[in-house]
């Protein structure tokens, strides 16, 4: 069991990280105002499969590699923190748009709305280094199984990740509308997003080796 100071770091990484516009956010938005809550949660179904494909090979390569690599855990912190700078870039740089820009999609089939959203998620980038890079830094060998910090940390994840999604198909609409006439929250959404991304790098890139 991972520390609870860590536990909750990594909370508000995935809390983070979900908030911050990506492949899954921008697909289940579209889709939700171009088809109705009903195919943004189908879509999410798939989505939710998506990261049960990826948790247990990913604990399973973390588990293995930090147990046969002596520096295994500096490379993905590096890496890691290097993605949240790059994550920050996306959400601050000039030109960047709202996922809640209504986008026209043509209606599709259940099944294919789910195949979507299990497609999407399975590759998103974003959720490989989120299990790959950023997992890690949270796990503490002497504290237990590796891998069986490593689920617990991806089954919150998953947690958060869908509870939020949740709420943003359920009102992807009207937060659209709301946001169609007010740019200046669209800014600081970008901005507030962006600086907790770039914090949360710093913190990787400085600390200490476990």
């Amino acid at each position: 069991m991972p520390d609870l100071s860590s536990f909750i770091a990594f909370g508000l990484l995935a809390l983070g990280m979900v908030l911050t516009p990506g492949p899954n956010m921008i697909y289940l938005v579209s889709r939700s105002i171009s088809q109705g809550r009903q195919a943004g949660l189908i879509s999410l179904a798939g989505v939710a499969l998506g990261f049960a494909f990826y948790l247990p090979c990913a604990a399973l390569g973390i588990t293995a590699l930090l147990m046969a690599v002596p520096y295994a855990y500096d490379a993905l912190r590096c890496g890691g923190a290097l993605y949240l700078l790059y994550l920050a870039w996306q959400a601050v740089r000039p030109g960047g748009h709202s996922p809640f820009h209504v986008k026209a999609l043509p209606k599709d089939s259940p099944r294919k709305l789910f195949a979507m959203g299990f497609l999407t998620n399975l590759l998103n980038p974003k959720i490989a280094v989120m299990y790959l890079s950023l997992l890690p830094q949270f796990i503490a060998p002497d504290h237990g199984s590796v891998f069986a910090q490593s689920l617990l940390l991806g089954l919150t994840q998953i947690m958060i990740s869908i509870t939020v999604n949740s709420m943003i198909v359920f009102t992807a609409g009207s937060i659209a509308v709301f946001l169609a006439g007010r740019p200046l929250w669209i800014s600081i959404q970008r901005w507030l997003m962006g600086t907790v991304l770039a914090a949360l790098a710093l913190r990787m890139a400085t600390e200490a080796r476990r």
